[in-house]
Parts: structure tokens; C-alpha cells; sequence
């Protein structure tokens, strides 16, 4: 397979965030702030759905004794602990602020930046389009992700700026990646690569149901924004850990309780 065909999916993903930031920037400029704020407020509720939609995956999560909302709330507590020992949310920010001196963005560049990125990254059409993508070259579920990625990327855009359109890079090097490691890792560690077999299982399960916590997060930050109470923010970016962590948890449960 070559290596266009395994990164097909990644390429149309990129492109659609990319058209959808273009159209919400030269359409959002144009719109009342009323309007802007109450188009945020709208995401926000879908993101909310999608969330909610994906943290519903942790009722199918046994680990030995262990259900599977418990294995999540221990993975997002010790990867929150992680991740402000680390500075993951500044990190990112100051990764956000270096791209926009770098490229002159203006406007809430950082926070469209970390938003767009987490959104567009953290969920189970990331990780099952990859392994999709990579290992038999279908781009079925990166194109739907596509379709749902360029229409936030305008809701997006309209409120943040250009900020939207560099979390490309993001999608480009996560998605990119799992799709070119899929092939090595993928089949062996989860099962092979058919999408019905990776839709239900555990690993990928709790791994979706952490990330979709973590989105109910940014679906809470989308609607503080819409409301102009951003102060009081959730630190996403500092549970990022927990997605590392989530299948280390049911990994040691199953092995302890075996």
C-alpha cells in the first residue's frame, strides 16, 4: 500500500479544517457578536452531545471488579496530577503564542489553537479512521470525521480566528501518525484492523469514553465563551495524560484481578 493511500483519509481531514476556517473567518468577520456568541453556544451543545455520546462507551468497560467509569475517574485524577506537573496547558499555550508570533495571527490565536486541536483529535474516529486508514487504506471514517471537522472549524474560526486553521498541523501529525504506525502496532495489539472488532474493544472503549469526558470539558469551555465567562475555564489540556493512562489502568486491573 502506498503512502498516500494510508494518509488519504488525513490529507481530506486536513483539507476540510483548513476550507472550514477560510469560510468562518470570511464569514464570521461579518456577522454581529451576538450572532457569533450564540453560533459558540450552538457547538458547544453539539460538542456536548458528542461527548456525552463518547463517555457513554465506559457502561461496555469491565476491568476485573473495576467498572469502567471508575478505571476513567482514576486515569483522568492521576492525569490531571500529571499533566499540571508537566505544564501540558501551558505548554500548549506557549506553542499556540509561538505560532502566532511566527505567523501573525491576531485575535484569540492560542485559544482557537488548543480548542480546534483537542476537538479535532481527541476521539474514537481518530483512532479507528487511523488504524482504518492505515492498515487496509479505506478513508471511509476520516472522511465523515471531515465533514463534522470543517463545519466546527467554521463555528470555530468565526469566534477565535486564525488560530482554528493551524490545528491542520495537529490533525496532520496525530491522525498521520496513527495511520502510519497502524501497520506495525495496530494489528497485534488490538485485534486487527476491522472497524466492527476495534469498536468494541476494552482498550479502545475506555480510551474513547476518558476522551469523551475530556470533550465534555471543552464543550463546557465552548459555552463559558459564548456566555464571556472564560475565567473560569476547565484545564483540558492538563488531562491529556489520562489518555495515556486509561488503557495502563485496565491493562493492571486485568492482570491483577487475573
Amino acid at each position: 500500500m502506498s503512502l498516500l493511500t494510508q494518509l488519504s483519509g488525513t490529507f481530506v481531514n486536513v483539507g476540510a479544517v483548513l476550507l472550514g476556517t477560510l469560510l468562518g473567518l470570511t464569514i464570521g468577520g461579518r456577522l454581529p457578536e451576538r450572532t457569533q456568541r450564540t453560533l459558540l453556544q450552538t457547538l458547544s451543545l453539539v460538542t456536548l452531545f458528542i461527548g456525552l455520546d463518547m463517555a457513554g462507551s465506559l457502561n461496555r468497560v469491565q476491568g476485573g471488579a473495576v467498572p469502567g467509569v471508575i478505571l476513567a475517574l482514576i486515569s483522568l485524577a492521576a492525569g490531571a496530577v500529571i499533566g499540571e506537573a508537566l505544564g501540558v496547558e501551558e505548554a500548549l499555550e506557549r506553542l499556540g503564542q509561538t505560532l502566532k508570533r511566527r505567523f501573525r495571527g491576531g485575535g484569540r490565536f492560542t485559544e482557537g489553537f488548543v480548542a480546534a486541536s483537542l476537538l479535532f483529535c481527541v476521539g474514537p474516529m481518530t483512532v479507528i479512521g487511523g488504524l482504518q486508514n492505515g492498515l487496509t487504506g479505506d478513508s471511509s471514517t476520516y472522511v465523515l470525521k471531515s465533514t463534522l471537522d470543517g463545519i466546527a472549524a467554521l463555528a470555530l474560526a468565526g469566534a477565535y480566528g486564525v488560530g482554528v486553521g493551524f490545528s491542520a498541523l495537529t490533525v496532520l501529525l496525530v491522525q498521520g501518525g496513527i495511520s502510519l504506525l497502524a501497520g506495525t502496532f495496530a494489528a497485534g495489539l488490538l485485534g486487527g484492523a476491522d472497524p466492527e472488532v476495534l469498536k468494541t474493544n476494552p482498550y479502545v472503549l475506555l480510551i474513547t469514553g476518558a476522551g469523551g469526558l475530556t470533550i465534555i470539558g471543552i464543550s463546557w469551555n465552548l459555552m463559558l465563551a459564548g456566555l464571556g465567562f472564560e475565567d473560569r475555564r476547565v484545564r483540558v489540556g492538563s488531562l491529556l495524560p489520562a489518555l495515556l493512562l486509561a488503557p495502563l489502568a485496565l491493562w493492571a486491573v486485568t492482570r491483577l484481578g487475573g
